[in-house]
């Protein structure tokens, strides 16, 4: 049975959480704080966690940090609050594999739920090479700018120098270049790297292309490579 791990120091919302994940079939562990959702992730290792950003005793900053420098790569879907841009960020840059902002649809979390739990099981390299324009042949370099992708090291440098991405960085990345320039939109990206339907609204593709261009653009605020297309979404540019 898939487990998931709920991180919330708030009784009602993790009973909640509780409730409507065992229902969809899940066993499921809660812990109210930092120090507690630690020991639970480390006892029950977890197919997926849930993490309030916000929890008494040490913060879910720091609890996905130390997850992460353990080596656990469970996904880690955290729980921000509305219009707290930056922990969103900070979150993403930590290892979190997307967020929600509180309050959330029930509906929604499911689903985000449902398309982390598909993604952490399927074959990266059977779906890439599915996915793969014609043009780009079987483990070619990405190269654009000063930057180079070695998709059978998933190692990317910039100007020589390597540039540590997360996993869905790294996709996202791929995606983008796979097109060989033409447009993604955010849907398109959201159904290739994160598996999700047109059933969930979410900004974690703007968020993780910011942290794209903060990485990877010599002047991330006007960037030469990673470009916006207007009212569409993003394409890669040579």
């Amino acid at each position: 049975m898939t487990r998931i791990v709920v991180v919330e120091d708030n009784p009602d919302l993790a009973f909640g959480l509780r409730n409507n994940l065992e229902i969809e079939g899940y066993d499921v562990e809660v812990a109210p704080d930092g120090p507690s959702g630690l020991d639970a992730v480390r006892a029950h290792d977890p197919d997926l966690v849930l993490l309030d950003l916000m929890l008494p005793g040490l913060d879910g900053f720091r609890v996905l940090k130390t997850l992460r420098d353990e080596g656990r790569q469970m996904p880690v879907l955290i729980l921000t609050a509305r219009g707290e841009e930056a922990d969103k960020v900070r979150g993403l840059h930590l290892g979190a594999d997307d967020y929600v902002t509180k309050p959330f649809g029930v509906l929604e979390l499911l689903a985000r739920v449902r398309a982390l739990l598909r993604r952490a099981t399927r074959e990266p390299a059977a779906e890439g090479a599915a996915a793969a324009a014609a043009h780009v042949a079987a483990g070619e370099a990405a190269r654009f700018g000063k930057v180079e992708a070695e998709p059978s090291a998933r190692r990317v440098t910039r100007a020589g120098e390597e540039v540590p991405l997360a996993p869905l960085e790294y996709e996202l990345l791929q995606a983008l270049w796979r097109r060989g320039g033409a447009v993604a939109t955010r849907l398109d990206l959201l159904r290739e790297v994160w598996g999700y339907s047109a059933a969930v609204v979410s900004r974690t593709v703007d968020t993780h292309i910011a942290e794209l261009r903060r990485k990877l653009e010599a002047d991330p605020a006007h960037p030469r490579h990673i470009l916006t297309v207007r009212k569409v979404g993003y394409r890669l540019q040579p």
